[in-house]
């Protein structure tokens, strides 16, 4: 047992397989086979039932690491270190408000193919988003999602949920990319040559298109 906080390894273990298992999952439901199978069973409503599958285990997940960690103390934090930790969440929650907007976020859930009884693959591409928030990262959400988390990462719950975060997004990222480049081409290839993925370049992050 951890002393100052008052968690065993074994809890670190268990939680950090839950994560696993939410990783593993998500990259099954997302193989084409398996969207394949969803779309027949579940038609224009496939994507959102994807997305609804994987919330509830993401939320399993959560709240069995909420349970876990409850005896755990919070980290005795000096000010500056939480001063520090608050900006990063406001500036993560800012980020993810101005990338929110080059994103079609009806189709991400489903709602659009659910409403408009359209399969998610007869659907035409997006274009290819790159101004905004998407000129300084090429993954301005993840950005802040992460920026969002480590925050707020002040009890060991949430210092391992940030961390386990951070490993899923950053190997998310690996397949994703491959599968925009397969859709987008040279012009993503070219796209991903010019923008960092995750960390602005410093005069890039004094300047955004608007």
């Amino acid at each position: 047992m951890h002393q100052a906080t008052g968690v065993s390894l074994q809890e670190i273990l268990i939680y950090a397989l839950l994560w696993v298992s939410f990783g593993l999952g998500h990259s099954l439901l997302a193989a084409t086979p398996i969207r394949a199978r969803m779309t027949r069973l579940f038609g224009t409503g496939e994507r959102l039932a994807y997305n609804i599958i994987a919330l509830i285990h993401l939320a399993l997940v959560l709240l069995i690491g909420m349970d876990l960690f409850r005896h755990a103390a919070s980290f005795a934090l000096l000010w500056p270190v939480r001063a520090l930790m608050l900006l990063a969440a406001i500036a993560g929650a800012i980020v993810l408000a101005f990338a929110g907007k080059s994103y079609d976020f009806g189709r991400f859930l489903g709602t659009t193919q659910w409403r408009g009884g359209v399969v998610e693959t007869a659907m035409p591409v997006e274009p290819l988003a790159t101004g905004g928030m998407n000129a300084l990262v090429r993954h301005p959400l993840y950005l802040g999602v992460v920026l969002l988390l480590f925050g707020l990462a002040d009890t060991p719950f949430r210092l391992e949920t940030a961390i386990a975060g951070t490993l899923y997004i950053l190997i998310g990222i690996h397949f994703e990319e491959r599968k925009l480049i397969a859709l987008y081409g040279s012009a993503y290839a070219e796209y991903r040559r010019t923008v960092p993925m995750l960390l602005p370049r410093p005069r890039a992050a004094l300047r955004v298109d608007r």
